[in-house]
């Protein structure tokens, strides 16, 4: 099953269903990641995709979490084309399981969620609120309802295998609109108090609509179409070579000195290695200008 998002409707209530197995594990092969820090970043791009997916074509938002246990600050962005990145500062962590389960909260720890949205004008907006439990899925849902005032369920699972790789990850996004009648508040309530784990759905088959066919047994929906999702980082040499211009003359020569420049995407961890020859024809633009 490829990486999907969908969205479907009841009268006063809309949801989003995210599978995203494919990319949590091409996150984790990226950054080398233990399996608590893959569940902290795959959580966090999980919900990051869904909260994007109310944005409008040339929008993006970045989801940060830094919290004051052992990952340090957790960092994604989305956009509503389905492309998300991210990283976790201290990827290779290990915590004891916490009754049998990754202990996402622990390692995350206390601190602050905040979400930020590009739109295009000058300023970006942007909101924050305090850590619950560092599990990612409640301290989404609590800033939507403390910053935005959308009343809403946030749960995000990702199963990690012994050998570490990532075999199931998914999220759910349930929010009630304005004037949503309370009676299918209720029915919707009741039905994600039964749903198991979103992991264990993805485990078990459950696509993107199977999900939210489960959120609103029972009631009218409207499924719309689905789209695909995907780890995508924008970073290229000619992006690196820019940073390395902006620099100036003189840090550009002390560089060449040292025959040799290696910088890292944080996002992504793709390196890029500048030699003594590439490095002098940088400065030879920059003399240029």
């Amino acid at each position: 099953m490829r990486d999907h998002l969908i969205r479907a409707t009841t009268p006063g209530i809309r949801a989003f269903a995210a599978v995203t197995t494919e990319l949590v594990e091409e996150a984790r092969r990226r950054h080398d990641c233990y399996p608590v820090a893959s569940a902290a970043l795959g959580r966090t791009m999980t919900a990051a995709l869904m909260l994007a997916a109310n944005l409008k074509t040339e929008e993006t938002l970045t989801l940060r979490i830094e919290g004051d246990g052992p990952l340090g600050t957790v960092v994604t962005d989305a956009n509503s084309r389905g492309a998300v990145r991210g990283y976790v500062k201290n990827p290779q962590i290990h915590l004891p399981l916490r009754e049998g389960k990754l202990d996402v909260g622990k390692a995350v720890g206390s601190g602050t969620i905040t979400l930020t949205r590009f739109t295009g004008l000058k300023q970006p907006f942007s909101g924050s609120a305090p850590l619950l439990t560092g599990e990612i899925g409640e301290d989404v849902a609590n800033y939507l309802l403390l910053s935005e005032q959308t009343p809403s369920t946030v749960a995000v699972g990702v199963l990690v295998q012994p050998d570490l790789t990532v075999t199931a990850a998914g999220g759910l996004l349930v929010q009630a609109m304005p004037g949503a009648d309370d009676k299918t508040v209720a029915a919707v309530e009741e039905n994600l108090a039964r749903l198991p784990a979103v992991s264990q759905l993805v485990t078990e088959g459950y696509d993107g609509a199977a999900m939210l066919e489960k959120v609103f047994a029972g009631l009218p929906v409207n499924l719309y179409d689905s789209y695909p999702l995907a780890f995508n980082c924008p970073c290229s040499k000619e992006k690196v070579e820019n940073v390395l211009i902006s620099l100036g003359k003189s840090e550009l020569e002390d560089i060449i000195l040292d025959g040799q420049a290696e910088l890292i995407c944080h996002f992504c961890n793709q390196k890029y290695i500048f030699e003594r020859a590439e490095l002098e024809d940088l400065l030879k633009r920059l003399d240029n200008k």
